[in-house]
């Protein structure tokens, strides 16, 4: 990835910088009266869904590591706009803490009273690990733990818990461009199983009124890419020419869990910009 960033330096003066343009979606009744889950909702994707989502009609519960970090980000989401208040709770969860989910999942249902869970986000993820020659298992069992294990898991407590109380709900996995290309990494391995897992459980899940569908961003300009810069979001090495933003996978989004999409099952839906569908050149593959 550095010498694909090194080559794209040397010829970044002869192209336009891109600004990022933020297009939220509407205030709109699209999700009025549903509980949605989102994972790894402090920042980035997940943020901006959990926005989305709350924009859209839904009281929404964030989980992360990092209790600080759910509290700051609660205190954003009010401070733009506090009709959120009484529909937005945190929830301390590790991913790759399995033992944790049940103690966890008790706490939601507390801070919940009688409104009943009916989608879940799977968006908890991270990113580590250098090249095929040089990873380290430890490196490979915290991304396989948290990125896919961890999904798996959650996604069978909650999976019981709507078929217990006949709730008609939805699961959305987010992928990744990575789960298309050639798997060299624990990163991409872990999304590799996260399509094939999103296709299981759609057909497993199905008959149950289920539905389980996937959102595969491509590069994103999120603070795990962008390290916070303010550059602009050009990405001249994949056919768009840019990130994609947050802001458009949050509006994709509340469009896969609303009733409007009740007869998309076991999907990947692909916003990545032609990375990984058209083009692998912005991945180094060298040993």
């Amino acid at each position: 990835m550095r010498k694909v960033r090194k080559r794209l330096d040397r010829f970044s003066n002869s192209f336009k910088k891109i600004v990022p343009v933020n297009i939220p979606i509407y205030h709109n009744q699209l999700l009025k009266g549903r509980v949605a889950i989102v994972t790894g909702g402090t920042s980035g994707i997940g943020f901006e869904i959990a926005s989305s989502f709350l924009r859209s009609g839904a009281s929404v519960v964030i989980t992360g590591r990092d209790k600080s970090r759910i509290k700051g980000a609660i205190e954003k989401i009010l401070t733009s706009d506090n009709n959120n208040n009484g529909r937005i709770y945190g929830v301390v969860l590790d991913n790759s803490n399995i033992g944790a989910f049940e103690s966890a999942f008790n706490e939601i249902i507390a801070f919940l009273g009688d409104k009943e869970i009916d989608i879940l986000v799977n968006n908890a993820g991270v990113l580590k690990g250098g090249q095929f020659s040089h990873i380290t298992s430890e490196e490979y069992d915290e991304v396989l733990d948290t990125n896919l294990k961890g999904v798996f898991f959650l996604s069978q407590l909650i999976s019981k818990y709507m078929v217990e109380n006949n709730i008609k709900g939805n699961i959305l996995n987010i992928a990744s461009s990575s789960s298309l290309r050639p798997a060299i990494s624990p990163y991409t391995l872990s999304k590799w199983g996260l399509r094939g897992l999103t296709l299981g459980m759609a057909k497993t899940l199905a008959p149950q009124g289920i539905v389980v569908n996937g959102l595969a961003p491509g590069p994103t300009a999120t603070p795990m890419l962008m390290k916070d810069s303010d550059d602009g979001i050009e990405h001249y090495v994949i056919p768009s020419q840019r990130y994609v933003t947050p802001e458009e996978v949050a509006n994709f989004a509340v469009i896969l869990v609303s009733s409007l999409s009740r007869s998309i099952i076991g999907d990947v839906v692909y916003m990545t910009g032609g990375a990984g569908n058209l083009t692998i050149d912005d991945i180094d593959y060298n040993f």
